[in-house]
């Protein structure tokens, strides 16, 4: 029995059309397992992250946080100066003014947090300066010789970093890091620039052979 030649052409057409709609299932499939593979722990890869852009100013920027050591210097008044360590709860113990929120706020916003403390029944005109002498740890672990917690300097380098925890093992990406910090975990192409912050937490991935 002969088709009719337009149902012939209906039933092609409706082949090709399936067959086109599976194809672009499947690519999609294959970039997905792609950019997974290419990425440590299956995590987003950003090309760049806040330390990448440049030195990061510490100084300025930082948010303190528990661990920190302080120093703070009240003007005209020697007693009430000296070196400070911001507690595991984020709070600051002072002389006079008694326990003050720190964690999260940078050092000039601390100086001002402080002075409202001092001005409120104790100095007519606080003048307060507070400077970071010690900064929180970071830590680094996975394929790098002694993982575990590292002092902080100021502009550390992931490669630093690595230096410092005895250098890669050999199963070690090189090309790709993961950062976790304040709670956000990323996946970042390792290079020269890419710097970590106080309290960073650094994993070196395992490559695929």
């Amino acid at each position: 029995m002969t088709r009719p030649k337009g149902a012939s052409k209906v039933l092609c057409e409706r082949f090709f059309n399936q067959a086109r709609h599976l194809l672009r299932a499947l690519t999609a499939v294959s970039i997905l397992a792609v950019s997974a593979c290419d990425t440590p722990s299956g995590l987003p890869l950003r090309e760049s992250f806040q330390p990448e852009a440049g030195r990061v100013d510490v100084t300025n920027s930082y948010e303190v946080g528990s661990g920190d050591k302080l120093r703070m210097t009240v003007f005209n008044e020697t007693p009430l100066s000296g070196e400070f360590v911001i507690a595991s709860d984020g709070s600051l113990a002072l002389p006079l003014i008694g326990s003050v929120d720190a964690a999260g706020l940078t050092p000039r916003e601390l100086e001002k947090r402080i002075a409202e403390h001092f001005r409120d029944g104790y100095l007519r005109d606080p003048r307060i300066s507070i400077e970071v002498l010690n900064y929180r740890p970071f830590y680094i672990y996975g394929e790098v010789q002694k993982g575990g917690e590292y002092p902080y300097a100021v502009s550390m380098s992931v490669l630093t970093a690595v230096a410092l925890a005895g250098g890669y093992t050999y199963r070690a990406d090189t090309r790709r890091v993961v950062i976790t910090r304040n709670g956000e975990k990323v996946g970042v192409p390792t290079s020269e620039n890419l710097q970590i912050l106080p309290g960073d937490i650094v994993e070196i991935p395992e490559r695929f052979f």
